[in-house]
């Protein structure tokens, strides 16, 4: 006769699932479609109004289906011209494929109404990691009268010459508005192009300007 712990042993024996047999099937893992841009926003219509200064006004009007057409077929963006506010006012709709081309054609516009040319400014839809510097001649160095003329002077050149000159080095684009600056292009570019300016600004002659912005345009190409 049987001991009890016999037993016991023996159903625990039982109950363990012999070496062949095969393991219970697992449930199917669900396959969840991505999230569209304007269920991620919880289906919310984003705005961002970008004003127009008087001075572009008229360029606007010119240019108008330049700027419309990428944004609207390329980017999926509503965009508008309140005549009221005299604001271009942009906002999403749900074929939006991407909640950041909301910002990205609003930093398009701006550049636009900074003064940069469609073809460099459309550039800021394209790629990633671009941007846009502004500063005034005055936070570098307070100029006035005729000194404050020679600077911008220097900064431009003759026809052109050193501001066309920096941007090919640095691969940025500067526009010079009166006492404004602003330039476009990616980070490093744009600290390079800064500080050649505020060289020219501070009264470094231009061919010193030069021979340090090739030298430092060289690194930029080794390490890019």
């Amino acid at each position: 006769m049987l001991s009890n712990g016999a037993a016991s042993s023996m159903e625990v024996d039982g109950a363990t699932p012999a070496p062949n047999s095969e393991p219970s099937s697992l449930p199917v893992k669900p396959n969840f479609e991505p999230l569209t841009a304007h269920e991620i926003s919880g289906g919310v219509v984003q705005f961002r109004r970008v004003s127009v200064p008087p001075h572009r006004y008229t360029p606007l009007k010119k240019a108008w289906l330049d700027i419309y057409n990428p944004i609207y077929n390329e980017m999926k963006i509503d965009i508008r011209m309140n005549l009221k506010s005299r604001k271009v006012e942009l906002k999403t709709k749900p074929e939006t494929p991407d909640i950041s081309n909301l910002q990205k054609c609003a930093d398009f516009v701006q550049a636009f109404m900074l003064g940069f040319n469609i073809p460099d400014a459309i550039a800021l839809l394209r790629l990633d990691e671009l941007y846009i510097e502004s500063f005034e001649i005055k936070d570098v160095k307070t100029l006035r009268g005729e000194h404050l003329s020679r600077a911008i002077g220097r900064l431009s050149g003759k026809g052109g010459k050193t501001k066309f000159a920096i941007e090919n080095a640095t691969r940025t684009r500067i526009v010079i508005a009166d006492t404004k600056i602003h330039i476009l292009g990616s980070f490093a570019s744009i600290k390079v192009a800064r500080d050649s300016l505020c060289s020219l600004i501070l009264g470094s002659p231009a061919g010193k300007v030069y021979s340090k912005l090739r030298a430092v345009a060289a690194r930029l190409a080794e390490r890019f």
